[in-house]
């Protein structure tokens, strides 16, 4: 079963959401901020709730932490805020979050978002080892407008079945890309893929998880592709 971590210190929300969302995952939960990143770090969950506005530390900060520390940096964190959206969403966006809901919750939205973000993630988790391999690459295809690119970019994480990288293009749910290894000056065509998922969109940090749907002889890992 996958795990969600809470943060939030209104213990009547906080106990709310462990109710409405204990039936489809684990749940672990806390209302002090400072205890939640030793508990995301001990539990590795596949998604956060956080709210803002706290003691002693703040959401904002909080977030921001779990983004940049390695272990727990590909973790969705959702941001449950009596906050405005609008005045907040861009910030915690550009600190890593995935996603805003204001307080009243809407919990079929909220499952359906923590459905589809860690229904991305599983695959590559259990078909694919990840193996630390810093590759120079060439991406090219259509961003969500339709314009065609050209995009060099770098990976530090690879597996047979893809990669994940940064990526300044913005693309479609549906958009296919063509990849090449550039090495010495050439580029080896390796094959097609897909987006994923996507990290922080729309800041410095965007970064794609890429997974193959057809892929060459000339990858530089192999196995039988899910």
């Amino acid at each position: 079963m996958s795990k969600i971590l809470i943060v939030d210190d209104d213990d009547a929300l906080r106990n709310l959401m462990r109710t409405r969302l204990a039936g489809t995952y684990e749940v672990i939960d806390t209302g002090d901020p400072v205890q939640a990143l030793g508990l995301a770090l001990e539990h590795k969950p596949d998604a956060i709730l956080l709210d803002l506005m706290m003691p002693n530390t703040s959401g904002f900060e909080l977030c921001q932490s779990l983004h940049t520390l390695s272990y727990t940096s590909r973790i969705p964190i959702f941001i449950v805020s009596g906050e405005s959206a609008v005045k907040h969403r861009e910030h915690v966006a550009s600190l890593g979050a995935r996603g805003f809901f204001e307080k009243p919750v809407n919990f079929p939205e909220l499952k359906k978002r923590l459905s589809d973000e860690i229904q991305a993630q599983h695959p590559e988790r259990r078909a694919h080892v990840r193996v630390r391999m810093r590759l120079f690459l060439k991406l090219k295809g259509q961003d969500e407008s339709g314009r065609s690119f050209e995009q060099l970019t770098a990976t530090e994480n690879v597996s047979a079945g893809g990669f994940l990288c940064n990526f300044a293009v913005t693309l479609g749910k549906d958009a296919i890309l063509d990849v090449f290894i550039s090495s010495a000056g050439q580029d080896s065509y390796v094959g097609r893929v897909r987006p994923a998922r996507i990290e922080a969109p729309g800041t410095q940090w965007q970064r794609y998880g890429f997974q193959f749907i057809e892929r060459s002889k000339d990858w530089v890992l192999q196995d039988q592709l899910s």
